[in-house]
């Protein structure tokens, strides 16, 4: 699998490149922020390390000009800005994990593997439904009573995890570990967040509403009335 990385940080753009190359990848590194989109936008790369501070253009424009581009390779946001508010900015843009310098690459490794084996797709199961809402994950497209609802690579990847599990109460921890990989902490309101966001896009001009709050322990994806 192919890989880039965007990181102005000398050692640390040779440091992964290094140890993912080891790790059975092909790695790709840019060292500018334009030279990173650039090679985003014209070669194929099945994942995308992506730091946040770089030069002449930021990883916060990157993610988004690559989500409204159609790009939707799963991207891990490295970065030392490692706030509630950055992790929620991040996540809203487009980025599927979020990891803090400094870090350990063990841990990076997984993630990145994780995330690829999140991006694999089984050929039996293309056409996700409920209600009168359609998810189409090989063209990452959702319609509600026919009418197409644009949303990010996140909040289809937290669709299509809720809808898997329609039905089911899905405490936060879980979607956190699932959808983001995370740990759930509990002063941080990014599951929140999202689940708001989504909501917005998939409930607020349709009947039946579908995600549903269960108070004190979670989310749950079913067409009932609240």
């Amino acid at each position: 699998m192919k890989l880039l990385i965007v990181e102005d940080e000398i050692k640390t753009g040779d440091y992964l490149r290094q140890g993912l190359t080891e790790a059975g990848f092909i790695v790709d590194l840019a060292r500018r922020g334009l030279d990173g989109y650039h090679f985003a936008m014209t070669e194929h790369y099945d994942l995308i390390i992506l730091d946040v501070m770089l030069p002449d253009l930021d990883g916060w424009k990157i993610i988004e000009s690559l989500r409204n581009a159609g790009k939707v390779m799963p991207v891990l946001l490295l970065t030392a800005m490692g706030t509630v508010e950055n992790r929620v900015k991040g996540l809203e843009l487009g980025a599927d994990d979020y990891l803090v310098k400094p870090f350990d690459f063990a841990e990076l490794l997984a993630r990145v593997r994780t995330l690829l084996r999140r991006g694999i797709i089984p050929v039996s199961s293309n056409i996700l439904e409920i209600a009168d809402m359609k998810l189409d994950l090989i063209r990452r497209k959702v319609t509600r009573q026919g009418e197409k609802i644009n949303l990010t690579n996140k909040e289809f990847v937290l669709l299509e995890f809720l809808v898997r599990h329609q039905g089911e109460v899905l405490p936060r921890s879980l979607i956190a570990s699932q959808v983001w990989d995370m740990n759930f902490d509990s002063d941080t309101n990014v599951i929140d967040v999202a689940i708001r966001r989504l909501r917005s896009k998939i409930d607020n001009d349709f009947e039946p509403k579908l995600i549903h709050t269960v108070r004190g322990m979670g989310y749950v994806l079913e067409a009932t009335d609240e």
